[in-house]
């Protein structure tokens, strides 16, 4: 597609998109549009809220944070149910700093500049539009031309409350060039973009005794002085500090934690009562969110001194602790490797998720409870089954510890390793699992800050992944080594079937060779369920559990076959490979296998490749890799 004619095309729909009129005919689009006069929270939250939700296990899930954040969804329900939606409703909540804490590389960045870049594009369409007074360079509120005396009345006709008064500048030119005429002022849309400067700002502490205040507030223009007399006519005034340039939208407020007390006093007003002092004028109304983010050590230091307790009530503290489930931490990766330049790589089946389990362990605190451990904590937090444990025990698990997740290794640390792996394998564009925890494990000594006790819990803890590991590769090969054995799989099946439809039944079968009756084989049928730990008081209610679902699919005149029953079909794989174990031994250990070894060898490697996503040099690595542990 030839993309200056996409470069056209977007400048002719930015174009029909613009509106000027005046101040009169603005009225008539809020009549018909009461949003279009909504505050910088509600514009936030409508954003937010427009964009969908969905339900998942009892949590709000807000598509608009989708692709972008993962395994947050409980603190984003949070961040939106008791920050934005209170505050565009115009509650208390409005008047807060709003302070994004959590450990390094835990999303709160990100966060921020999905919101900005959310707002830049929501104030393009209807729902999001935005209006301001022409030539204003703080693109300021056209209803705070409404006089103070005539907005209850405005409110009583609209529906529309009006807060903020009309800044210096405005005040002088509705005078001066429009004599007072209010209906006549020009008013236009504007489109929030954090480039222009226009209603998005970003401000960075820098070093205290350099940084000026008027990067917040704005300052003299003194070359103007001279023309206008008067330091104190805000025609001599650069209203382009980040707080003026941030009106109407939000700013972002990096690391403000760090910054000097004058820079923070600013806020104590705005915050309050949505106005700041800037040069030598009335105060300044400003309606924005302010968001901030910083790290726990930060806050507890900036908690500590009580100078800062003017500061402390203002901020709404939201905790972003890193994500602890392993299926969203494996996202998290393939959306960083997407970003990068190596995306051809080819990486092997479960080696991110092998990475994810060792990253969710460090960020886990240790059960209180003596009968769990972390990776079946690690498991039930990822939404797995863990027999003798539902959905009332994870969330007790999730109130043991209120500051879990806020320490352990971060996304950068672990995306940094298997770079190092996928450069250091460069002339055999494969990575898998193994090279990747070695990695990682290389990492630790050149990590700043992880001491040595902490080192050895992190080598545990690789320990760990690697056994999870060997028991994934193990059933991958088993599932490959099995479908070539498919009939062996389906004759065993159907075997197990006649032997448990006779025990439910209390009937015998008969002998195909003999035309004996015989007892139903309680070995084989043991053999079988004990595959999945189906135990001796269990295995009644399995037998009868497996003849409903029989009588259900004949009703339905369907035939109950292999892939009819998950857990009975993985019973049957793992006795069948139980039963192949040596023939899969002898065949991915052998330096020099006969014909028949080689042909399955083959075999196992192209449903390796074709269905489970391997390549051929991870496929043949992970054989031999199984071939040592069976060995061993």
């Amino acid at each position: 597609m030839d993309i200056l004619k996409r470069i056209e095309k977007y400048r002719e729909d930015e174009q029909k998109l613009k509106w000027e009129g005046t101040f009169a005919e603005y009225l008539e689009i809020i009549r018909e549009q009461p949003l279009v006069a909504q505050s910088a929270h509600s514009r936030v939250y409508n954003m937010i809220k427009d964009a969908g939700t969905e339900e998942v296990n009892g949590t709000r899930n807000y598509n608009f944070f989708s692709g972008q954040l993962f395994g947050l969804e409980e603190s984003l329900e949070r961040l939106v149910e008791e920050y934005f939606h209170p505050a565009a409703k115009r509650l208390d909540v409005r008047k807060r700093i709003l302070l994004l804490m959590g450990p390094v590389s835990g999303g709160k960045s990100t966060l921020v500049a999905m919101l900005k870049r959310g707002l830049e594009s929501y104030s393009q369409n209807n729902q999001g539009a935005i209006y301001a007074i022409k030539g204003c360079p703080m693109h300021e509120d056209p209803l705070h031309l409404i006089p103070l005396y005539l907005r209850q009345d405005f409110h009583e006709e609209y529906g529309i409350r009006i807060e903020g008064n009309l800044s210096p500048l405005n005040v002088m030119r509705l005078e001066k060039e429009y004599g007072g005429r209010i209906e006549d002022v020009i008013v236009e849309r504007v489109f929030l973009s954090e480039d222009k400067r226009v209603g998005i700002g970003t401000f960075s502490p820098s070093d205290p005794k350099s940084q000026d205040i008027a990067d917040l507030t704005g300052s003299i223009d003194f070359s103007t002085i001279a023309q206008y007399g008067s330091e104190s006519d805000p025609r001599a005034y650069r209203f382009d500090g980040e707080l003026n340039k941030a009106n109407r939208g939000m700013m972002e407020f990096q690391e403000m934690l760090k910054c000097d007390e004058k820079f923070l006093w600013h806020l104590l007003s705005l915050t309050q009562e949505g106005n700041f002092k800037a040069g030598r004028f009335a105060l300044i109304s400003a309606d924005e969110l302010i968001v901030a983010h910083t790290n726990e050590t930060e806050y507890k230091s900036f908690i500590a001194n009580k100078k800062n307790e003017a500061l402390h009530s203002r901020i709404i503290v939201m905790p972003i602790p890193y994500n602890l489930k392993v299926r969203e931490e494996e996202k998290i990766y393939e959306k960083m490797i997407r970003e990068s330049d190596v995306a051809n790589v080819h990486i092997a089946p479960h080696t991110l998720k092998v990475a994810a389990m060792f990253t969710i362990l460090t960020r886990m605190k240790d059960p209180k409870k003596g009968d769990i451990d972390l990776v079946k904590k690690m498991r039930l937090y990822d939404g797995e089954n863990v027999e003798g444990y539902s959905s009332a025990d994870i969330t007790e698990l999730q109130k043991e510890h209120q500051d879990e997740g806020m320490s352990g290794i971060d996304p950068r640390y672990v995306i940094n390793r298997i770079s190092s792996t996928i450069i250091r394998k460069e002339d055999n564009p494969s990575i898998n699992a193994l090279d990747v925890l070695r990695s990682l494990k290389e990492g630790l000594d050149q990590h700043p800050s992880i001491t040595n006790e902490l080192r050895e819990r992190y080598l545990n803890f690789i320990s760990l992944a690697r056994k999870e590991y060997d028991a994934i590769a193990k059933n991958e090969v088993q599932k490959a080594f099995v479908y070539s054995y498919e009939e062996s799989a389906k004759t065993l099946m159907d075997n197990y079937l006649d032997n448990v439809e006779a025990y439910c039944n209390k009937s015998k079968l008969r002998d195909p060779l003999t035309g004996e009756e015989i007892s139903p084989d309680e070995k084989l049928m043991r053999s079988i369920e004990e595959q999945i730990g189906i135990s001796e008081n269990a295995k009644k209610a399995f037998r009868e559990e497996i003849l409903i679902r029989i009588s259900a699919y004949a009703r339905k005149g369907k035939r109950f076959d292999y892939n009819s029953h998950d857990r009975l079909r993985e019973a049957i794989q793992k006795k069948l490979f139980a039963d192949l174990k040596d023939v899969v031994k002898i065949t991915t250990s052998t330096k020099t296998p006969d014909e028949r070894q080689l042909k399955k060898v083959n075999e196992v490697v192209a449903r390796l490749v074709e269905e489970h996503g391997y390549n051929s040099t991870s496929a043949n690595e992970l054989l031999r890799y199984v071939g040592s542990l069976l060995n061993r």
